[in-house]
């Protein structure tokens, strides 16, 4: 039998999420420069880091991130130097998103390039869905032989996911709430990939985007258009402070003020970063407060509430 791995690195917030998930903290030697979570991360390596300059407003952002990319150039770079001493006997990424970590050839050209690393396992990670987080959550579990673990996990968020779809998932189309999950500011991009099974279960409806498939820039028409009665704005990687900063812009946007959510004070910033941008087992956590927000009336909270710290605040 295979030798359970003892000495991993993870290059993605999310995947140390789930290897903490599964009891195998201990055994995360370096992580990514985004992982905060759980705070036992804190005081490891970092085994990335950024190109971009997070500092900087959303539409600057999307400039760096554009330039980058038609030059073909990566966003997010791997700490060779430290792998090499660290010696992993598994890696684990992502191969979702090149704009949101390490791209995964990097990676393995890494691994391939450096005979310290070669032949090292390198566990990749693709969710576009909710269920994919899940799957992925039963594949870590098997490949780190932590699978009793994985199921019990596994257990545990299923359920949390079921008593939100007892209460939002399976309401009719005349009870469901148009909601906007805003992801991008400048440009303005609605959140797909999980997103949309997230309001589907919350008892949401969008139009912008298709479950599975990448977030995308939206005319700000076609929001006006849509009326949301609910905006939640999550910008990809910041935290709930920052959002606030940049969603001052948005009273700036053409017809703001006439919205249906704004009228109705149903517009709220969440930490995005830490919560909805990751496609780790927080997206359940995430789920519970998107349904919250929908339908404050069948998840205990009042519409006028101020806000839960740290997750949520109204604007």
């Amino acid at each position: 039998m295979k030798t359970a791995p003892q000495r991993i690195v993870s290059l993605l917030s999310s995947a140390t999420e789930i290897l903490y998930g599964l009891g195998l903290g201990e055994k995360v030697l370096a992580v990514s420069h985004e992982c905060d979570f759980p705070p036992d991360v804190t005081g490891k390596p970092r085994a990335t880091f950024s190109r971009i300059d997070s500092t900087a407003t959303s539409a600057a952002i999307d400039v760096q991130v554009r330039e980058l990319m038609a030059a073909g150039k990566p966003l997010y770079e791997v700490d060779a130097e430290l792998l090499l001493r660290l010696r992993p006997d598994l890696i684990v990424t992502q191969a979702q998103c090149d704009v949101c970590a390490v791209r995964f050839a990097d990676v393995v050209d890494l691994v391939e390039r450096e005979p310290t690393l070669r032949g090292t396992p390198v566990f990749s990670l693709n969710p576009q869905r909710l269920s994919d987080v899940l799957d992925d959550v039963a594949r870590l579990g098997e490949a780190t032989q932590r699978r009793d673990e994985a199921t019990r996990y596994l257990a545990e968020l299923r359920a949390r996911i079921d008593a939100v779809r007892a209460r939002t998932g399976t309401l009719p189309p005349e009870r469901r709430r148009r909601a906007a999950c805003i992801e991008w500011i400048e440009p303005p991009m609605m959140a797909g990939n999980w997103t949309p099974d997230l309001v589907e279960l919350a008892g949401g409806t969008q139009p912008f985007c298709v479950a599975g498939r990448h977030s995308i820039y939206t005319p700000w028409d076609d929001v006006v258009r849509f009326d949301p009665e609910v905006i939640v704005v999550m910008p990809c990687g910041f935290d709930l402070e920052r959002t606030l900063v940049e969603a001052a812009r948005l009273r700036e946007f053409p017809h703001w003020q006439e919205l249906r959510a704004v009228r109705d004070g149903r517009v709220y910033a969440v930490d995005g970063n830490a919560l909805f941008n990751r496609s780790g087992p927080r997206l359940i956590e995430s789920l519970e407060l998107l349904a919250k927000l929908v339908h404050p009336e069948l998840h205990g909270i009042a519409s006028d509430c101020p806000g839960e710290a740290p997750w949520w605040r109204k604007i």
